[in-house]
């Protein structure tokens, strides 16, 4: 695990990919300074400055020392499944674990019931359908029955979410936030099954100690984009399942879950990206058929149907959201600085490893391997929404749907070097948790 075993173009990659973060913080710092905020209370984090200790440290440091020691012979000897098994209730633990730096209720079960979150709308719904219908109308701000910030700046299928946990009795922010929980590391199994399902398993279990130390599990653990990631994730590889099996019931469960992902974010239509990776991947390992896709397309119109039939027009809500964007702080956030500081959260986000699987990937050129053209795609992805200027800060959390696929390409990595880069992903998590208090 020693350096020298690292590329030294590695390291500069990983390097320069730091650097970008530092000279995001001190650019942020100086704007400050010179009376030009960039509006980011710690840029370019959303958070504040608090070095701090919690009851999460010693079993974050823990987990962290479990995976880097034994994570990549376990992920290449385990059986699949028992890996699956190891893997999620892992990522489990390192999220929460990170959550707990902050104790349990400043960092899990308040974390959604700010003012500005779900949860302070969930008492206000006395009806779904009249909710659905109305929904629309209170997305613009500085109306006596604005929604708050995380309601209006969303299509309605999140808040359904939490109205349902409330509604069958697991109501409140420790529900809440066991769900986003339990969903986001989702991610640390759908991502290799897709892998797999594509026909590469060394690539899938290369992937899974990556995955399981994701640095982004700060913001997964707890946000609702945490919740987002483990449902496009899933989609997906049920889409590389169903597709490569023809499987008709995995591929409209893909749909059902990719349809239902675009009434949890706009922005989330750009899982479409990922999504034609996925296609394109999968009619190499076996010749496409119409049953299969046209089975996923059912469900994602199913799931338009239902929306659009209870009142929730998609279109007008997404531009009502343009409007309310630009109502809020993103008016004063500058373009010319989170262009490029969107991309030094990334770096954080994804980890430095990162930074490394995408120059790797670069090199490979034109090769169609789902190592190399997944985390292309989440990378596209992030891009298109960076240049559109909806996505302006907080990125570290608003593209973990996207980041994470920046580690399917774990496998481009050196292995002599492996253990290297998961100790740079476990500290750049570590460090930012016990460094900054995050909020969102």
């Amino acid at each position: 695990m020693t350096v020298r075993r690292v590329p030294r173009a590695d390291l500069a990659a990983a390097g320069a990919a730091l650097g970008l973060v530092a000279l995001a913080g001190l650019a942020g710092a100086a704007l400050y300074l010179a009376g030009r905020p960039v509006h980011a209370s710690s840029a370019p984090f959303t958070g504040r400055w608090l070095p701090h200790l919690g009851p999460g440290t010693p079993l974050a440091l823990g987990v962290a020392v479990l995976v880097v020691r034994t994570g990549p012979r376990l992920a290449a000897t385990l059986p699949w499944r028992r890996l699956l098994a190891a893997a999620y209730l892992t990522a489990v633990g390192w999220i929460l674990a990170l959550a707990l730096v902050d104790g349990w209720q400043r960092g899990v079960a308040g974390r959604l019931t700010t003012r500005h979150e779900y949860l302070s709308e969930v008492g206000g719904v006395t009806g779904v359908h009249a909710m659905l219908r109305g929904f629309t109308g209170r997305i613009l701000d500085f109306q006596p029955d604005s929604w708050t910030t995380h309601v209006a700046g969303h299509p309605p299928g999140a808040f359904l979410v939490f109205i349902a946990l409330d509604r069958i009795g697991l109501g409140g922010g420790g529900w809440a936030a066991i769900t986003c929980v339990a969903a986001g590391a989702l991610c640390a199994v759908a991502v290799p099954v897709t892998l797999r399902a594509l026909g590469d398993e060394a690539a899938a279990r290369a992937a899974v100690p990556f995955l399981v130390l994701f640095p982004g599990a700060v913001w997964i653990g707890v946000s609702a984009d945490g919740l987002f990631a483990g449902v496009t994730t899933s989609g997906l590889a049920l889409l590389a399942v169903g597709l490569t099996r023809r499987n008709l019931v995995a591929t409209t469960a893909a749909g059902l879950l990719l349809g239902g992902a675009l009434y949890l974010s706009y922005g989330l239509v750009l899982i479409g990206v990922p999504a034609l990776a996925v296609i394109v991947l999968a009619a190499r390992v076996r010749p496409l058929t119409v049953l299969p896709l046209g089975a996923a397309l059912a469900g994602v119109a199913a799931v338009v149907a239902a929306f659009t039939a209870a009142g929730f027009w998609w279109p007008a809500g997404y531009h009502l959201v343009t409007i309310r964007y630009y109502q809020g702080i993103a008016r004063v956030r500058p373009y010319a600085y989170w262009i490029w500081g969107d991309l030094a959260l990334v770096v954080v986000s994804a980890g430095p490893a990162a930074a490394v699987i995408v120059r790797r990937a670069a090199l490979a050129g034109r090769r169609l391997h789902p190592a190399v053209l997944l985390p292309a795609a989440g990378l596209i992805a992030m891009l298109a929404a960076d240049l559109s200027g909806y996505s302006k800060a907080e990125v570290e959390r608003i593209w973990l749907p996207f980041a994470v696929w920046l580690m399917a390409g774990a496998a481009l990595l050196p292995a002599p070097g492996r253990r290297f880069w998961l100790v740079g992903q476990a500290a750049v998590a570590l460090l930012v948790n016990h460094l900054l208090l995050t909020t969102w």
